[in-house]
């Protein structure tokens, strides 16, 4: 149980990325007040948590509608958490965890950025999905699914109480910083996703 806190806290701390996370949410509420910033905040904090708590707790079902097994979607999900992983480290963007110019643009014209880009696909996207998934066992085991809603909780905090203090983080990281934490954390998500990988295919073959 220790190790799923874990691992599970780790790997969801990386995909979140609360310290970058501010950074784009400071550059898409530029020239804006404080009010509408913590309301923003908040507002998309709160909704990402639903999002997330809901995919916990049911996400396993819907896969086995659709007649996905866990160890099939522990490879798939590995891959895409991979994916995130060299986009993070090599500073592409592949749209996995960044958003569009297009829609930057989009965003910055809108009233309301608590549901797009904040909360979707900025802090609920689909690693992050993918990660509650995989740690929770799709849902069906009742301590993982208490363990990821905990660890999904203080992710969020983290990740508001970064929200709020977005221009003091500009001011102490700046882009370079931003950078270099990206990458330290890439590699730590890439070698978590190729253990979800080894994972599922040693569940899929019978060998584990």
């Amino acid at each position: 149980m220790p190790e799923l806190v874990f691992n599970s806290f780790v790997t969801l701390l990386v995909v979140v990325d609360p310290v970058g996370l501010a950074l784009i949410f400071a550059a898409l509420t530029r020239g804006a007040t404080e009010e509408y910033r913590r309301r923003m905040a908040i507002k998309g904090v709160g909704i990402s948590a639903g999002i997330l708590a809901g995919f916990t707790v049911a996400g396993g079902g819907l896969l086995g509608a659709l007649g996905i097994g866990i160890p099939a979607f522990r490879i798939a999900g590995g891959a895409l958490l991979f994916l995130l992983a060299l986009e993070m480290v090599f500073a592409r963007q592949s749209g996995i965890r960044s958003t569009t110019a297009r829609e930057q643009a989009e965003a910055s014209q809108r009233e309301d950025i608590s549901v797009f880009p904040l909360a979707i696909p900025l802090i609920a996207g689909p690693g992050a999905l993918t990660a509650v998934l995989l740690f929770s066992g799709g849902g069906f085991y009742l301590p993982n699914v208490l363990v990821v809603l905990f660890v999904v909780a203080v992710v969020l905090l983290i990740t508001l109480a970064c929200l709020l203090l977005a221009a003091r983080l500009v001011r102490l990281f700046g882009k370079t910083g931003g950078d270099i934490l990206s990458r330290v954390l890439g590699v730590i998500l890439a070698a978590l996703a190729v253990q979800f990988i080894i994972e599922g295919l040693q569940t899929s073959l019978g060998l584990g």
